[in-house]
């Protein structure tokens, strides 16, 4: 029994001083085929990086160009702004002056509706008086200030 066991404990030596190469060729055959798929790896990771820096680069000019637009469209609603807000003080100066005039108006309308009968009278005997109130020169001068321009109110 010693003998089968020394014999095959040495074939089993042998066999391992045997099998070293195989085991070689094995490790080496796994190291080439782990190299290959790590390639293989960092391939498709350098194509998905680059694949995600161009999507930010195309995003990046979409961006640029939508902010170019905005800035446009705020550009041009700036200066709308301005050109209604000086319409708006034009149109509130008219209105102010438009107001003065109809108060004034009013006003004359008034007395001459409330004077009793014999002021009225007193016009009509001073013919001169009721001719230049009612004098078409005069109401020229009435229709020159309704529509009285708004660069004209500006040094009222």
């Amino acid at each position: 029994m010693a003998s089968t066991s020394g014999t095959s404990s040495g074939s089993s030596l042998l066999h391992n001083s045997g099998s070293k190469p195989v085991m070689q060729a094995v490790m080496d055959r796994k190291k080439r085929k782990r190299m290959l798929s790590n390639r293989e790896s960092a391939r498709r990771s350098r194509m998905r990086k680059q694949k995600k820096l161009s999507d930010l680069i195309a995003e990046v000019n979409q961006l640029k160009k939508e902010n170019s637009q905005i800035l446009t469209v705020l550009s041009i609603t700036t200066r709308r702004y301005s050109t209604l807000e000086a319409q708006n003080f034009i149109l509130k100066a008219q209105l102010m002056k438009l107001s003065s005039e109809l108060q004034y108006f009013s006003k004359m309308s008034h007395n001459i509706t409330s004077n009793s009968f014999s002021s009225n009278m007193a016009l009509c005997d001073r013919p001169h008086l009721m001719e230049s109130f009612t004098s078409s020169s005069n109401m020229g001068y009435i229709s020159q200030l309704i529509i009285a321009s708004a660069e004209d109110m500006l040094y009222y």
